[in-house]
């Protein structure tokens, strides 16, 4: 690390940074910070990447320790202040705007960032001063006007609110920001005619962003123009297939027009994303009640009840399924307990309050209880409904091309970082600093006791060629290890079957290999391997004796206690997996592997922050996938 020129390294970093190439910035300043901790640069560029890849805590952390170094770079606290916005810390981040502004008065950007900090913090007063010190200076600052005439709409000054828009709109035609706010208003004043013409605009400006789609949907129903709504949910579904809000309101408008089947298709694979989404529950009810489906409908109707049973409506709907299914007896007692639900409240309100629950259970709009925060079951829920919906990967880009940008924006399925194995075919690229050493294999490679190079390195799907190239070596080596007293023989025929997956002959020669050499790690390490590639569940167990057998031997051996946490976390012993990657984690706090799994692990269990903070590291190190987890559970 002495021998990095970190100033050099720096200036690469940085112009990888301009090029948008995220990740692979991220690196680069890894290296100057090992080089020379004490730089603040190096921690500032890393937090702007990371802000870039929306990993917000990240960027904190960073952006405190640039600012522990050197007090006085006031773009750190510009970029920590807006970290922390998107972290709703909007208090702490107008005490950063603040330093800033004794630095530099007149920032532009200081003054606009704590406008709309104070004003997400309800202070409308100051907001509308720092707003007028602002637009004094910079009075042809669009995102200025924007800004203020949403804080006018806010405080219900939509006239003075629409002045700012036009005076938005007159500095700048090409920002989308005014023509979104001035449909909102539209929208509420009933104006449809206007709101569409500025969602239009909207669109033409940003015809990608499917959010935009969903809400001209909403402004062409209620111009009563059902096939122009029809097109925008079925292209907001193009865009995100599993856009929730879409899905509903899709099914919503075939159930209108009694398109029925497909509406009960739509929110049924609303209910598969969102168990909890009881307006799609009950709905799906009533449209199966409507074609027919009466036992289906009572299933859903019966859910409700149980979940909420003082929602009165359910009774009526489940009278009407059980009438359909011939049980009169059972129609009249749920008529009759919706009817005395009514006149319990009816009688007193208070005391007899009715269920009303939301649509996510519960949860206000942006999936938070009551108190801001999620609960244990809700990250888990959230977090096994990402693993469990098949999201297409984008398979058509090269490795290099999938590590730029917005990582985080790509659909990435949610698995754990794989195993560890012995192979005789070295690892792709990639961008994790750390190389994969083991210090056994090492020695063996710089033995020489056969003619070529093992390795070791996460699983990876092999091409037809390489699969081709080892069924040729495998005959080989069976002729050679079936005469053979040398271990090193058995190791490289084990290897070779693992590869293959043939396991029964990989555990045959390993087994032999051991025996040979009862002290042989990197045999026990890949015949753990083997043992999980087993279709015998007893093997998988057995796994990991091997590899507890290899730590035995070799106490540091950080991969064989993650390959044990990956198959703790496949068995659902979680507490175990969790175990397991600290132990890795306690021997090698930059082993990348293990901290995004036990990122992953810590979200299975519900604890969020503990989570995020593994995640964050991880795809600090390297970890494509961690950005995109990280934006996918906020």
């Amino acid at each position: 690390m002495a021998q990095i020129d970190a100033e050099q390294v720096i200036n690469i970093g940085r112009n990888v940074l301009s090029m948008e190439d995220y990740m692979l910035s991220i690196q680069y300043f890894n290296q100057a910070i090992k080089a020379k901790p004490y730089l603040a640069e190096p921690y500032f560029l890393r937090a702007y990447a990371k802000l870039s890849l929306e990993d917000y805590e990240g960027a904190e952390e960073d952006c405190t320790l640039s600012i522990e170094r050197n007090k006085f770079k006031t773009e750190s606290y510009r970029l920590r202040g807006f970290a922390r916005q998107a972290l709703r810390k909007d208090s702490l981040a107008v005490e950063d705007y603040n330093i800033g502004l004794q630095y530099n008065p007149q920032d532009k950007y200081f003054l606009y960032y704590k406008s709309v900090a104070l004003t997400e913090l309800k202070k409308y007063m100051e907001a509308d001063s720092t707003f007028r010190t602002l637009l004094r200076l910079y009075p042809k600052f669009e995102e200025g006007y924007t800004a203020r005439g949403r804080l006018r709409t806010l405080q219900g000054d939509t006239v003075a609110a629409l002045e700012d828009i036009d005076m938005a709109i007159k500095c700048s035609a090409t920002s989308i920001q005014p023509y979104l706010i001035r449909a909102d208003i539209s929208v509420k004043r009933h104006q449809w005619e206007q709101a569409l013409a500025d969602m239009d605009e909207a669109i033409r400006l940003k015809p990608h962003e499917a959010d935009y789609y969903l809400n001209r949907a909403f402004i062409r129903y209620n111009m009563d123009d059902y096939f122009g709504a029809m097109s925008d949910y079925n292209y907001t579904l193009e865009l995100q297939p599993y856009n929730t809000a879409a899905l509903f309101n899709r099914a919503l408008l075939r159930y209108e027009v009694k398109d029925l089947n497909r509406a009960a298709k739509d929110f049924s694979e609303v209910l598969k994303l969102k168990p909890d989404n009881f307006h799609a529950c009950y709905n799906l009810g009533l449209v199966n009640l409507e074609r027919g489906e009466y036992r289906a409908a009572l299933d859903n109707f019966d859910a409700i009840a149980r979940r909420y049973p003082r929602f009165y409506p359910v009774y009526y709907a489940r009278a009407e399924a059980l009438n359909k299914l011939g049980n009169t007896r059972g129609a009249m007692i749920s008529l009759h307990q919706g009817d005395e639900l009514v006149k319990a409240y009816v009688k007193n309100p208070e005391r007899n309050p009715l269920d009303r629950p939301t649509i996510d259970s519960g949860k206000s709009n942006d999936g938070r209880s009551d108190t801001g925060e999620e609960s244990e079951e809700e990250i888990m829920n959230k977090f096994n409904q990402l693993v469990t919906s098949s999201e297409v990967s984008d398979t058509q880009l090269s490795y290099n091309d999938r590590i730029k940008g917005r990582v985080q924006d790509r659909d990435i399925n949610v698995e754990l970082e794989p195993t560890y194995i012995i192979s005789t075919i070295a690892g792709g690229e990639s961008l994790k600093s750390t190389s994969n050493y083991f210090r056994a294999l090492d020695e063996f490679n710089r033995k020489q006791y056969i003619g070529q190079k093992l390795y070791l390195t996460p699983e990876v799907e092999l091409t037809q060629a390489q699969y081709e190239e080892l069924f040729t070596l495998a005959g080989q080596l069976e002729e050679t290890a079936g005469n053979s007293e040398r271990p090193a023989d058995w190791l490289m025929l084990g290897v070779t079957r693992a590869l293959l997956k043939d396991s029964e002959a990989a555990l045959r020669a390993l087994d032999r290999a051991i025996e040979l050499y009862p002290d042989f790690t990197p045999a026990y390490m890949e015949r753990g391997y083997a043992r999980q590639i087993s279709s015998d569940s007893k093997q998988k167990l057995m796994a990991i004796a091997d590899y507890d057998q290899a730590l035995r031997i070799d106490p540091s051996l950080t991969y064989a206690w993650h390959n044990k946490g990956n198959i703790y976390y496949q068995t659902g012993d979680l507490t175990s997996a969790l175990s397991c990657y600290s132990e890795a984690l306690a021997i090698d706090p930059q082993f990348a592997s293990a901290l995004y799994n036990r990122g992953i692990t810590y979200l299975r269990m519900g604890n969020r922050a503990q989570a995020f903070a593994d995640l964050s590291k991880a795809g600090e190190l390297g970890v494509l996938a961690s950005y995109n987890l990280l934006k996918r559970m906020k």
